[in-house]
């Protein structure tokens, strides 16, 4: 199930509400957590075992890591004035640690392993040693997402940075609640625990959470699923003219941001309106002067878990500059990895971290710091966009023949120039138009809705409609992350 859907907006999210203000605040906790498990076995029942084996793995830890004992009113070693043992509590560590990626590990990787390991050696020349198995491993939805945020827990917990919960329901709600479940953005633990025991609900908080979704909805159909469209046509030719290439890439980089963002609007509304206060996840990415600003900006709960629990304790910048470097390197590449089983995401990783390496060697004193701001935030987004195109790509070939047409370096066959009649419709070029405008020239869902006068309730409004009628009649409506 997806936010951007009629089941979802015209069943599900009434349910919900309806379910959650309805019942006494000691039951909502359950109602949401048996709701969210709804929601994300609507396409696999099965997902919802994995989802809650690990969730029950890592709620004993973080207790067994707190020194709690597991049974209700049994005594607490730490509530007698004991500390736990640090071997112990670095046991159960490791095992929180070791379990969570194994498992994360074997759904999103295997495949990939294995197509890997059977072309070494069918390159070597020993096809005796190829693994043949008819076994193919589905990915769970939303699996990279709630693996984070159950990592961060056990790991703050460890750390002392956030308390053990002892209610399973409330640590089974906080990793399934539905708003942030599939794609995001990543809570941690210590951002939302004292809103899990207590929070606010009002009229204003509903109410800018209404609008969070509409217009969260309203950049995923009407902006993002056009520039969508642009992109698989593009994308999809056998070949394709240099302009027709900018021009899918361009739509490409809109729709992605579109539909990420998007998603995230629409989670932080839906928090908000169950009375949660998530945290930002995009600050305008395309309007970066650098690609360190732009780590900055885009996808800000991944960025700043990468490094608080990767970059950091390999030593971030602690232990000299080729270290640092080093770091810097390895936290993008495993990054790009984190995002898909593929090279193409390891090379995308690559060119992000290598960029991350060259501005920080650099410093001042790299060239395009003396440019305009015009210049600079073009520089940014040009790297960004040869990046997206290892990311679109379905391996190295396709991104390396992709490459070529942006550059004029690959064949261009008699029929390329049909693709013309669909791309450059008014309603496809006036949609890809409109997104510039609006990454370039607009503010952010997240400073637009502080304050919500009638002169914004009213386009607010006129989103969420015109949105409604498209999404009712729109055939188009993929989401990237689900794939993540």
């Amino acid at each position: 199930m997806v936010f951007s859907s009629q089941i979802f907006i015209f069943y599900f999210l009434p349910l919900t509400l309806a379910v959650y203000y309805g019942l006494p605040r000691r039951g909502r906790h359950l109602a949401l957590t048996l709701l969210s498990y709804l929601f994300y076995g609507w396409a696999n029942p099965l997902f919802v075992v994995l989802l809650l084996t690990s969730t029950l793995i890592s709620y004993v830890c973080g207790l067994k890591i707190a020194g709690e004992r597991l049974w209700v009113g049994a005594a607490s070693p730490s509530r007698e004035g004991s500390s736990p043992d640090l071997r112990q509590k670095k046991i159960w560590l490791f095992v929180s640690v070791v379990t969570s990626l194994s498992i994360l590990g074997f759904f999103k990787y295997f495949n990939f392993a294995l197509e890997n390991y059977n072309a070494l050696f069918g390159w070597l020349g020993i096809s005796g040693m190829r693994l043949d198995t008819v076994l193919k491993v589905t990915l769970p939805l939303g699996i990279s997402f709630y693996t984070f945020q159950l990592l961060s827990y056990t790991i703050d917990v460890y750390r002392g940075q956030a308390k053990a919960l002892r209610n399973f329901v409330d640590f089974a709600c906080y990793i399934s609640l539905f708003t942030q479940l599939v794609a995001g953005p990543i809570i941690r633990f210590r951002e939302i625990a004292d809103q899990m025991a207590n929070r606010t609900h009002t009229a204003e908080k509903f109410a800018r959470g209404v609008a969070f979704v509409s217009l969260g909805l309203a950049k995923k159909v009407m902006l993002a699923n056009p520039c969508g469209k642009i992109a698989d046509v593009v994308f999809d030719a056998g070949s394709r003219g240099v302009l027709d290439a900018w021009y899918g890439l361009g739509a490409y980089a809109f729709q992605i941001y579109f539909d990420f963002s998007a998603y995230s609007d629409m989670a932080i509304g839906l928090g908000l309106m169950l009375g949660f206060v998530f945290p930002k996840n995009f600050d305008s990415p395309y309007l970066s002067q650098s690609i360190t600003e732009f780590w900055r900006r885009w996808h800000i709960s991944l960025s700043t878990w990468l490094r608080d629990y990767l970059y950091l304790p390999l030593g971030g910048n602690r232990k000299g500059v080729w270290r640092t470097y080093v770091n810097l390197a390895v936290v993008m590449l495993l990054g790009g990895l984190w995002h898909g089983a593929s090279w193409n995401f390891v090379i995308w990783g690559g060119i992000h971290g290598g960029m991350l390496v060259w501005e920080r060697s650099q410093g001042k004193n790299a060239f395009y710091r003396r440019m305009p701001k015009t210049c600079r935030v073009a520089m940014t987004f040009f790297i960004v966009l040869i990046a997206w195109v290892f990311f679109r790509t379905a391996d190295l070939p396709a991104a390396i023949t992709y490459l070529g047409s942006l550059f004029g370096l690959a064949a261009v066959q008699d029929g390329a120039g049909l693709l013309g009649g669909i791309l450059y419709q008014p309603y496809y070029w006036g949609t890809f138009s409109l997104a510039a405008v609006i990454v370039w020239g607009c503010p952010q869902t997240w400073d637009w809705t502080r304050t919500i006068p009638p002169w914004k309730a009213a386009p607010i409004v006129l989103a969420l409609l015109v949105s409604l009628a498209v999404l009712m009649t729109q055939a188009y409506n993929p989401f990237i992350y689900f794939i993540f």
